[in-house]
């Protein structure tokens, strides 16, 4: 079984997402699941077949620790590393080829406290990776996609996984997501859409972050998906494909 997690920041389509991919390695004859591991999801855009929310929920800490919302999200995020062995055992029942995990809303809640490391670093898979969503209305600016990709930088660095980016909701941006792929590609023209939009402190703070994160290989191929029309999906699922086994889908 390959584990696929989706991260991201509040909003970017991460549920949307995994609604979107699981049909689609079904249809290629893959045997999929969903796994949900937000305790304090209200509502899902599909089905999990397994679900936090059945060991753990936000109202229940909220009741049990006596906490307001915030405290609560913090101390529910804590409390998944311990139901990881019943989340195991969930997921080994399906017997899947792919297991698609979406990560909770706040992304610093699963990548910067312990149990999202640790959820992956133990979960029991042939191969794992993470998808990293560019919400294509947030880096529309130059500025924002530096800091989102430094935030990327960053999940990467604590997750120890390897990280697909994609930029999301392509359908929603005209052409705009044209350009970003521009700026992602060439960091030239980026550190002049940054010139241009930036007060002068903000465009040397800016600059130096992209010339660090170049240094890193931040110039790389980040992929544009719609969930809503499947765009991209075809290469999204290839690129997964030579990450997770060599470029071999998941045999039956």
């Amino acid at each position: 079984m390959y584990a696929i997690f989706i991260a991201g920041t509040a909003g970017s389509g991460k549920t949307t997402l995994t609604a979107a991919l699981k049909p689609w390695y079904e249809n290629k004859g893959n045997h999929t699941i969903t796994v949900n591991l937000d305790p304090g999801a209200l509502s899902l855009p599909y089905v999990a077949d397994v679900d936090i929310r059945n060991y753990l929920t936000l109202e229940k800490t909220m009741e049990e620790y006596e906490l307001g919302p915030n405290g609560a999200l913090i101390m529910a995020a804590d409390l998944m590393a311990a139901k990881l062995e019943e989340i195991q055992d969930d997921i080994d029942s399906y017997n899947a080829d792919y297991a698609i995990l979406d990560t909770p809303g706040q992304i610093e809640l699963f990548a910067y406290r312990a149990s999202g490391p640790y959820i992956i670093k133990n979960l029991r898979c042939d191969g794992k990776a993470v998808i990293f969503l560019f919400d294509s209305a947030l880096v529309s600016s130059a500025v924002n996609l530096v800091s989102t990709a430094l935030l990327a930088t960053s999940v990467q660095l604590r997750l120890d996984c390897p990280q697909v980016p994609v930029l999301s909701k392509k359908d929603l941006t005209g052409g705009q997501w044209k350009q970003i792929l521009r700026w992602f590609s060439d960091t030239n023209a980026l550190t002049d859409a940054l010139s241009k939009e930036s007060a002068a402190t903000v465009y040397l703070l800016s600059r130096g972050i992209l010339s660090a994160l170049a240094k890193t290989g931040f110039s790389h191929t980040v992929i544009p998906v719609s969930s809503v029309t499947s765009e991209g999906l075809v290469e999204l699922s290839a690129s997964l494909s030579r990450m997770l086994s060599g470029g071999e889908e998941a045999e039956d």
